[in-house]
């Protein structure tokens, strides 16, 4: 048997093997109480254990520079195909081919293993003994205006050497309060969290980004040239997902939880900020008039806040953010989070069953 054809069968066969493997962990995925024993609650401390202490003493981020390399080498990939196919050596075209497909089932498991699993974990709603239910304008209305108002108060503390503060000092700020909450709950249990500046920042103006979490290295990462007010969320709301928060409206709440328990004034008005947003974009969707009027509550200061960075990002809109958007909905749905983007304001379920709980 030639030693090509030989190459392609092994191909074949491990494609088949990472399959099966891929539909097992499909399957326990379908069990929310496993995936919290085994997963989060076990191989996942484990991996936060063994990269955080490590990856943090790097100062830049790793996983920007896995990134870039795998896209670099995607583009190589592409082009030795194209030649191969020109020349038509299709069995070494082919053989290039499964060698991709074996390649992104290697990351989608991998992806899984590191972290993805934490989508599939029971609700945060249920971890944190909270009613995570339906509610009315009403009372969405009440909510608002308790959030406005400590909104308002959390703008009225904010000094101008708050608004100097640099990243360093925002970022240790954010860890600061992630591991002041750890001692205190063990649904934000953390093993040394951390936030770094992505070095694809300026392209991250343009996609819209103002952070991610990146599963592979273990590294939550942000936006670092966003207006000042966001930073400080942003990054509470990263490592959030480091601590094991999947879904974004439960790092988003989580994040909110974070920043409020702070005793640092840009940090609180950060987190604030963020939930006012969020409640009067759900207001907003349900009822104009009550949106209109609770906005002449919000204060000057906060609506300028607001407004400017709502232009900020306004600056930089364009096809790719959009295109961008579209794939991010995309994987957001695939991971347990039906509704895509829309999951960020999903948030205010949460914010709801909090403000109202017994």
């Amino acid at each position: 048997m030639p030693a090509r054809f030989n190459k392609i069968q092994k191909q074949l066969t491990t494609i088949l093997a990472l399959a099966i493997a891929l539909f097992l962990l499909s399957v326990f995925e379908d069990h929310p109480a496993a995936v919290e024993k085994y997963y989060s609650q076990g191989l996942y401390v484990f991996i936060c254990r063994a990269f955080h202490p490590i990856l943090n003493i790097i100062p830049f981020s790793l996983g920007d520079v896995i990134y870039i390399g795998v896209v670099i080498y995607l583009i190589y990939l592409s082009v030795k195909l194209v030649t191969l196919l020109f020349k038509k050596q299709f069995k070494r075209a082919g053989s290039l081919t499964l060698g991709v497909v074996i390649g992104t089932q290697v990351g989608v498991l991998i992806f899984y293993l590191f972290w993805g699993l934490n989508y599939f974990r029971p609700s945060a709603a249920e971890r944190l003994n909270l009613r995570d239910t339906s509610y009315t304008t009403a009372e969405l209305q009440n909510v608002t205006c308790m959030i406005i108002d400590s909104a308002n108060a959390a703008r009225l503390r904010i000094t101008h050497a708050d608004t100097l503060k640099n990243n360093d000092a925002i970022y240790q700020t954010a860890v600061d309060a992630i591991n002041k909450i750890s001692t205190d709950s063990t649904s934000f249990r953390a093993y040394r969290p951390h936030i770094k500046s992505s070095l694809l920042t300026p392209l991250m103006n343009y996609l819209g980004t103002s952070g991610y979490y990146n599963p592979f290295t273990s590294e939550a990462q942000m936006n670092y040239q966003m207006p000042v007010f966001e930073r400080p969320f942003v990054a509470c709301h990263e490592m959030s997902h480091q601590i094991g928060y999947g879904p974004e409206d439960e790092a988003n709440f989580a994040g909110f939880l974070v920043g409020i328990n702070s005793n640092d004034r840009l940090l609180r008005y950060s987190a604030y900020q963020v939930a006012l947003d969020e409640c009067m974009h759900a207001l907003r969707r349900r009822d104009t008039v009550a949106n209109n009027e609770l906005k002449t509550h919000i204060s000057k200061e906060v609506r300028a806040d607001l407004k400017a960075q709502r232009a900020y990002w306004q600056a930089f809109r364009g096809k790719i953010g959009i295109i961008s958007s579209i794939f991010y909905d995309d994987y957001l749905k695939a991971n347990n989070q039906p509704h895509g983007m829309d999951t960020y304001n999903e948030m205010v379920l949460l914010l709801m069953a909090w403000y109202n709980r017994p």
